[in-house]
């Protein structure tokens, strides 16, 4: 096809026949060449994960105004044909990943007309959202694609994506100022007014791996080596829901802009401690996230763009690369404090960042794991954001914003300096986290930077997160306080029950009931025979039964008496209830028949609940009125005795009053 012509008014099949011949045609006149360190992370990724969207960069520009699409399509072609890298696809030679770079196609720049669609805005959401979620294919390429969508004559919206393994975002940014350059020539009717390059990205990437070798290679290798040794597996962050066997990269993002006010505080705090914005915001992050992890190690993975060469500057390429800031942190430690040893951190990982992380990993040799990235699974990206915009000779244009789908780790913190503010957003890993639970943690982290620059002296551990909000619905939540009758003792307000609603169940065991009315009368005949026995006020019955309504009785039965009771769990050894019995000082017991055996003391009453039926069914059904009051005590509890010798706990009516 020619510089000029689109797709307009080929089929499908023709479409798919003439990128057949393009990329024949590229392939007969390819040359190899290895890949970049970095290049071949994300093919060994590729390989596990084809058909994976992760790693596409995206770019969608809402033109208004005339636009010609011949010099645009024209200047496509040249970028394409300046940088080799966008022509290039990757084969294994022996099991070796290798770059394969083809001569210029004759590309085209498809453009689909929207013009006559209703709802052509629904439309064009659709056709982004689905063209930054299409896959690339590294082995046939191209790994750039470019068109154009036309909602009217004089409005347009151009979408690029590019794979990772060929681009990074300072080479968005190259591509952006490229294309102006180029398009404003080209619409002019003039020559490309930018010079030939002196070196390609394979130029790159052969001299990468012939300097990094050997002692150089080894010198930056120990750095990290000690950097990184014994780096906690995983950051464990509170999540909806167990990990993932499989990282899926589902995700979605939040928007974060922080006021003018808190980001020139950020920048002056910055410039007293002698450390970059970057270093003070990684700070703040880094304790957020040990406040919701409560671990004190913390690595966070942070891109830097890796182009301390002059000769690549101006390439196109994959030329990013990872650098994993750890941090151990106290409690006690001032923010200050945590802003010197971030700044230290941050300085040695900039002089040693030639290595690439892919090196890093291959030498430490971390757990791996297809549920988590290794060594980080959390980044940090700061950028320096430009305020010039791009211009276009008879166009305006804007970013079209789409919504975020992928993610390549748990959580993203990105943040762009301007001139006044710092603003971003955070992308999240929806199988890890939901939409209200990141809206909580940028809350958080703004509550947290505001408290952390207004003093730095504070210690992390005390840095306030919580909103106002947040604050008063923890109040609202504790306050409890509730009136409750602390005159009656804990059976007088059964009774009370007891009166308001006799025919409701109050008990069920099994196939056994009882209503209100049965269960008082039953446990005041019992509370008669008790008094009869001398039961009175601070007086102690133990009470040795299986679980059963005549348990609740005894108990009822105890309380209405006056009395206090403490339980024995039949199932505990003969030893440990003979010295509860004794400790307590018990002279009657309540059991039944069949546990009579369980506790032996010459000195015990014993009464059997079932035995002793008839006799008990003799005495009144009436409320015995005893004077217990709500200071008295209702029940005795024995710790465990796990540290020591068990210890009997005296509980009030009016403690257990108010609990219940």
């Amino acid at each position: 096809m020619r510089p000029g012509s689109t797709l307009t008014g080929l089929s499908p099949q023709e479409k798919r026949a003439l990128l057949a011949k393009i990329l024949k045609q590229q392939a007969k006149t390819s040359q190899l060449f290895p890949l970049s360190f970095a290049q071949e992370r994300l093919w060994f990724i590729d390989q596990l994960e084809p058909n994976s969207a992760a790693y596409n960069v995206p770019l969608a520009l809402r033109l208004r105004g005339e636009l010609d699409v011949r010099a645009l399509e024209r200047t496509f072609i040249e970028i394409v044909d300046r940088h080799h890298v966008l022509r290039t696809t990757l084969t294994s030679v022996n099991g070796r990943p290798m770059q394969v770079v083809g001569e210029t196609p004759e590309l085209f720049l498809p453009l689909t007309d929207l013009s006559d669609t209703p709802e052509s805005e629904a439309e064009v959401s659709r056709i982004v959202a689905a063209e930054f979620q299409s896959p690339f294919d590294l082995s046939r390429g191209p790994l750039v694609r470019a068109s154009l969508l036309r909602l009217a004559q004089r409005e347009h919206i151009l979408l690029l994506t590019m794979h990772h393994i060929v681009s990074d975002g300072w080479s968005s940014d190259l591509l952006v100022r490229e294309l102006k350059l180029l398009y404003t020539a080209y619409s002019k009717g003039e020559p490309s007014p930018l010079p030939a390059l002196p070196l390609q990205y394979a130029d790159f990437a052969v001299w990468q791996r012939e300097w990094l070798s050997g002692e150089t290679l080894e010198r930056q290798l120990s750095y990290w080596k000690e950097q990184l040794a014994a780096t906690p597996a995983v950051l464990e962050l509170p999540t909806k829901g167990p990990r993932p066997a499989v990282q899926s990269h589902h995700g979605a993002g939040r928007r974060l802009t922080l006021s003018p006010e808190l980001s020139d505080a950020i920048r002056k705090l910055s410039h007293a401690e002698s450390v970059t914005p970057f270093m003070t915001l990684l700070a703040a992050f880094q304790v957020l996230l040990y406040r919701y992890s409560g671990q004190l190690d913390i690595a966070v993975g942070t891109p830097v763009a890796n182009r301390n060469r002059a000769e690549i500057e101006n390439l196109i390429g994959f030329f990013v690369n990872t650098l994993v800031m750890r941090t151990q942190l106290t409690p006690a430690m001032s923010f200050s404090e945590l802003l010197a040893n971030v700044r230290q951190t941050a300085l040695g990982a900039y002089a040693h960042q030639d290595v690439p992380f892919e090196k890093v990993v291959e030498e430490l040799q971390p757990e791996r794991s297809l549920a988590h990235a290794p060594l980080f699974q959390v980044l940090f990206m700061f950028q320096r954001v430009s305020e010039g915009k791009l211009a276009l000779p008879g166009l305006q244009w804007e970013a079209v914003r789409s919504e975020i789908q992928t993610t390549r780790f748990d959580l993203e913190l990105h943040l762009f300096q301007s001139a006044n503010r710092f603003s971003g957003g955070l992308i999240y890993n929806t199988d890890l986290f939901d939409a209200e639970t990141i809206e909580r943690m940028l809350g958080h982290f703004q509550t947290l930077l505001a408290s952390a620059v207004s003093d730095p002296a504070q210690s992390i551990s005390k840095l306030p997160l919580l909103s106002a909000a947040e604050q008063q619905q923890l109040l609202d939540w504790n306050s409890t306080t509730s009136a409750f009758p602390s005159e009656l003792c804990l059976h007088e307000q059964f009774e009370l029950q007891a009166a308001k609603t006799p025919q409701a169940t109050a008990v069920r065991f099994e196939a056994e009931a009882l209503t209100y009315r049965e269960l008082n009368a039953r446990a005041n005949q019992l509370a008669h025979y008790l008094r009869r026995l001398g039961i009175g006020p601070e007086n102690l019955v133990g009470i040795c039964m299986e679980r059963s309504l005549e348990m609740l009785i005894g108990v009822l039965g105890i309380l209405k008496a006056g009395g206090a009771y403490v339980p024995l769990d039949s199932t505990y050894p003969a030893e440990r209830l003979a010295f509860m019995v004794h400790d307590a000082g018990i002279k009657i017991l309540l059991t039944q028949q069949r546990l009579i055996d369980r506790i032996k003391s010459d000195k015990l009453s014993i009464v059997c609940l079932d035995a002793e039926r008839s006799a008990i069914d003799n005495e009144s059904i009436d409320n015995v009125g005893a004077d217990a009051t709500p200071n008295n005590t209702a029940y005795v509890i024995y710790t465990s005795g796990s540290s020591g010798t068990p210890k009997g706990v005296l509980i009030q009516h009016r403690g257990v009053s108010n609990v219940i």
